[in-house]
């Protein structure tokens, strides 16, 4: 970790699932803070208490800030002294982003702004904010105020000299087990009883661990470019896949009842467009789409065009690797969430 040595990293949103996994990764290392910027005193009081009694040898690396991403101000007196920044404030739930869209846009797009202008303001050398796939093709108020997010962060990175402020966005599919997300639920539906809901079986989504999506932030923060969205090739699964590996794992035959597709949602979600692919850049485990860096001086291109074009396609949910259900439940037992409610649900 010598890119972090004695360095202070900000990460608004942290009370969060993926705050939580950079503090584990991070507090036992050189690192010299991490600065948790949130709206909700009351997380922040209890993530408090977790780390000083979890890790009371590292918790004063740990650093509380009430805020706002909203508030330009709030977000301005938390920035003094900060070097990075994981930018992974968000409404991020979709049905309740479609019945309140402005308020999405309030914190997807114009506190991603203030945040970054903040930054920039401050001079942090290095940020990475986090997208999602609903960004690609999106067809939701989360989705959008998303991609509008992004289009924030890429425009932003044209405005500063990347040698002073390095701006980056990863977007990723479905983390499994993070706070609101669908297993939590099916399991507490198991102990209740009840069927587990499911929207519609053949639907198919991206899966990832939280280690995986700050193993994606990390590879942006050290190999990304200044206005690049990188993007991790994550295997996917049929909803009706992922039920049968919760069911399997912790009740098998539980009922599997299908209520149908909610507001705004897809029946598969994209990671790299079909128009980003055109530029993209196959990294290994990793596609790079690097900023479009021609200037406002449009008029030419309406002349001459590219020529050359990636052979590169549209990557999603269903042309991606589909894992089966042994294969979901694999990864599914790596994750310290479900170890830990299997072996409450065991006695």
């Amino acid at each position: 970790m010598s890119l972090f040595k004695n360095k202070t990293l900000m990460i608004t949103g942290g009370t969060g699932s993926f705050g939580n996994v950079v503090l584990n990764r991070f507090l036992q290392t050189d690192i010299g803070e991490i600065r948790i910027f949130s709206r909700d005193e009351k997380k922040q009081d209890d993530m408090r208490h977790e780390f000083q009694a979890r890790m009371p040898e590292v918790a004063e690396k740990i650093s509380f800030y009430i805020g706002d991403v909203r508030d330009l101000a709030s977000v301005k007196n938390a920035m003094h002294g900060v070097d990075y920044i994981f930018h992974a404030a968000a409404l991020k739930q979709v049905p309740s982003c479609e019945f309140f869209p402005i308020e999405a846009v309030k914190t997807n797009v114009i506190g991603t702004e203030n945040v970054l202008t903040a930054a920039i303001d401050a001079g942090v050398s290095n940020i990475v904010c986090l997208s999602t796939d609903k960004a690609a093709y999106p067809v939701n108020a989360m989705g959008t105020s998303k991609a509008m997010m992004e289009k924030v962060i890429v425009a932003k990175s044209r405005t500063v000299a990347p040698e002073k402020t390095k701006i980056c966005c990863t977007r990723y599919g479905n983390v499994m087990c993070s706070r609101g997300s669908v297993i939590p639920l099916w399991i507490d539906q198991i102990r209740a009883g009840k069927p587990i809901t499911i929207t519609e079986p053949s639907m198919t989504r991206f899966i990832m661990s939280l280690d995986e999506a700050v193993d994606l932030v990390l590879f942006a923060f050290e190999n990304g470019t200044s206005g690049d969205i990188l993007v991790q090739k994550a295997p996917a699964c049929t909803i009706e896949t992922l039920a049968k590996a919760v069911t399997g794992l912790f009740a098998p035959d539980h009922e599997i009842r299908v209520i149908g597709i909610r507001h705004g949602e897809k029946m598969y979600e994209t990671l790299l467009t079909n128009e980003e692919c055109a530029n993209a850049i196959d990294m290994g485990q990793f596609y790079r789409v690097p900023c479009d860096k021609r200037g406002l001086n449009y008029d030419k291109y309406f002349k001459e065009g590219d020529k050359t074009r990636n052979t590169l396609t549209e990557f999603n949910s269903n042309n991606t690797d589909l894992l089966n259900v042994e294969q979901v439940q694999e990864k599914l037992l790596s994750l310290q969430y479900i170890r830990d409610e299997l072996a409450a649900w065991k006695k």
